[in-house]
C-alpha cells in the first residue's frame, strides 16, 4: 500500500472534524472503541511515558515545547497532534519531524486488521478516523521505543480516544467555550469535560483558569488524589523582549528560574511556555533526566506554525489561527504589542461552528480593513455570512471566493508599515501558509469522495 492509497482507506471512515453536523456526544466518542483497538495492538498506548495535554487553548503549544524540549535531552520523543495543516503526517512526529509516507502507509496496513477485528464487534460501533489514527501514534511510538510520548487530546477529555493512556503528568491549558454543542454551554460543563484526563494518584498542572473552571478542576483533583499545580502560583513567567523572530522571558517554576527564548509570539505564549516548564519539572520529580539547558534549547528550537508565524516580512504578513472569541480576543490583545502602529488588514474565515459574533467583536477592535473569505473545509462558514457579522458591527467587509485569490490581492494593496492578519480559522492560516512558501496541500474534495495526494506536501 502506498501513501495515497493508505489515506483513502482513512478517509473511508468516519470523520467527525470534516462533518458539518455532528450527533451526539456519546455516539460520537466511546472508549470501549479504543481500548479493544489497542487491546488487540498490544496496548502499545502503556508503553511508553506521556504527557497528556487538553484544553481549549493553547494546548497544541505547550504540546510542541514539551516535546521539543525533550527532544533536546536527548529522548526520542513522540508527539500526537490534530488538526494537520497541511499533510495527515504531521500529526504523528518522531523528534519534531513528521513520519515519511511509507511509514504512514505501513501504520494503516498494521492497524487495519485490528480495526475490522473490532468492527466485526456488533456492540461497539464503527471505528473511527481519529481513532485509527490515535492507534497508529500509539504504535508508532512504542515501535520507535520513544522515550517519551506528547498527545493532545482531540476534542474534550473525558471520552477523548487519547485518554486511555496512563499518563506521567496530565495538563490542562486554558479553558472557554468552544464546541458547546458537545462539550456544553457553560465553563464548568467543559472543565468537567477537560478534567476527565486527570488521573488517579498523578500529578495534574493547569494553566491560569476563571473561577469557574477552576473550582471544577480542585475538586476533581481532589476526588482523584491527584496534586494540582496551578501555572500562575506555583509557576509564574516575566515578559522579556520580542521582535519578529520571537520572545524571551524568564519563568521561575518550584525546582528553579529558567531564562528562555522561544520563536513563538504573542503574550498567550508566555503562559504556554510556563505551562510546558511546569510539566516538565513534573517528569524531572518523577526521576526523568531533564536539564535546564535542554530545557531551554528545546524551547529555542520548537515549530508550531500558523499562530502569530511570520510568513512574509515585506509585505509584512502574519498567520494565527485564533478560531474562537477567546482566541481571537487574544491576538487582539497581542497585535498592538508585538506588532504596533500597524494598519491591519484582515483576512478572516470562521468555521461554521464557531462563535462567529464573538470572534468578530474581538477583531473588530483592530480598526482592520476586512475581507472575508472561506477555507477549503467543509465546514467553513460562508463569506456572506462573515460578511453580514462584520457589518453588525457597523464595519464593512469585502467578500472573496478563495484565501489565496485574497491574500494576493491582501498583499498587493499592503503599503509599507501595514500588517496582512490571516485569522479566524487555522484551516485559513494554513491555506495563507501555502501560497507564500509554495507548499503543495493534500486536498480532500470530498470526505469519502476521490483523493488529491500532491507531492512535496511537507510542512
Amino acid at each position: 500500500m502506498d501513501y495515497a492509497a493508505a489515506l483513502d482507506r482513512l478517509l473511508g471512515l468516519t470523520d467527525y472534524e470534516r462533518l458539518s453536523t455532528v450527533g451526539t456526544h456519546q455516539a460520537r466518542y466511546d472508549l470501549s472503541r479504543i481500548s479493544a483497538l489497542m487491546e488487540r495492538l498490544g496496548n502499545a498506548h502503556l508503553t511508553v511515558p506521556t504527557v497528556h495535554v487538553a484544553g481549549t487553548k493553547g494546548k497544541g503549544s505547550v504540546s510542541a515545547l514539551c516535546a521539543s524540549a525533550l527532544t533536546a535531552q536527548g529522548y526520542t520523543t513522540g508527539l500526537y497532534t490534530s488538526p494537520h495543516l497541511h499533510t495527515f503526517r504531521e500529526r504523528i512526529q518522531v523528534d519534531r519531524q513528521p513520519i515519511s509516507e511509507p511509514a504512514f502507509a505501513a501504520l494503516v496496513e498494521a492497524v487495519w486488521p485490528a480495526m475490522e477485528q473490532v468492527n466485526a464487534q456488533d456492540d461497539l460501533g464503527l471505528v473511527t478516523l481519529f481513532e485509527v489514527l490515535t492507534a497508529m501514534s500509539f504504535h508508532c511510538f512504542a515501535q520507535k521505543q520513544a522515550g517519551f510520548q506528547v498527545i493532545e487530546v482531540g476534542l474534550g477529555g473525558r471520552l477523548d480516544a487519547t485518554n486511555v493512556v496512563t499518563p506521567e503528568v496530565s495538563v490542562i491549558t486554558a479553558l472557554s467555550l468552544d464546541h458547546t454543542a458537545i462539550l456544553g454551554d457553560t465553563l464548568d460543563k467543559i472543565a468537567w469535560e477537560k478534567a476527565g484526563i486527570i488521573k488517579p494518584g498523578r500529578v495534574t498542572v493547569s494553566a491560569p483558569q476563571a473561577p469557574e473552571a477552576l473550582a471544577v478542576l480542585r475538586r476533581i483533583c481532589a476526588e482523584r488524589d491527584s496534586r494540582l499545580i496551578l501555572v500562575g502560583e506555583d509557576c509564574t513567567w516575566q515578559a522579556g523582549s520580542h521582535n519578529l523572530d520571537g520572545q524571551s522571558m524568564r519563568v521561575r517554576g518550584r525546582l528553579g528560574a529558567y531564562d528562555l527564548w522561544m520563536p513563538l509570539l504573542g503574550e498567550h505564549q508566555l503562559e504556554n511556555a510556563a505551562t510546558s516548564v511546569a510539566a516538565l519539572e513534573v517528569l524531572m520529580e518523577r526521576g526523568f533526566q531533564i536539564s535546564p539547558e535542554a530545557l531551554a534549547r528545546g524551547f529555542s528550537r520548537v515549530r508550531w506554525p500558523c499562530r502569530m508565524e511570520v510568513l512574509k516580512r515585506r509585505p509584512l504578513v502574519v498567520a494565527d489561527g485564533a478560531h474562537n472569541a477567546d482566541s481571537a480576543q487574544r491576538l487582539r490583545n497581542s497585535v498592538p504589542v508585538y506588532l504596533p502602529n500597524k494598519r491591519v488588514i484582515l483576512v478572516v474565515g470562521v468555521s461554521a461552528d464557531k462563535n462567529l459574533d464573538g470572534i468578530v467583536n474581538a477583531l473588530v477592535g483592530l480598526k482592520p480593513i476586512v475581507y472575508a473569505t472561506r477555507s477549503r473545509h467543509p465546514r467553513a462558514t460562508s463569506p456572506d455570512r462573515l460578511a453580514q457579522a462584520f457589518a453588525r458591527r457597523g464595519v464593512e467587509a469585502m467578500e472573496t471566493p478563495d484565501v489565496h485569490t485574497v491574500l494576493l490581492h491582501a498583499m498587493g494593496l499592503a503599503r509599507n508599515g501595514d500588517l496582512v492578519l490571516v485569522t479566524g480559522s487555522l484551516f485559513v492560516a494554513a491555506e495563507a501558509r501555502e501560497v507564500i512558501k509554495g507548499i503543495a496541500p493534500e486536498a480532500y474534495p470530498e470526505l469519502s469522495g476521490s483523493l488529491i495526494v500532491q507531492p512535496g506536501a511537507t510542512p
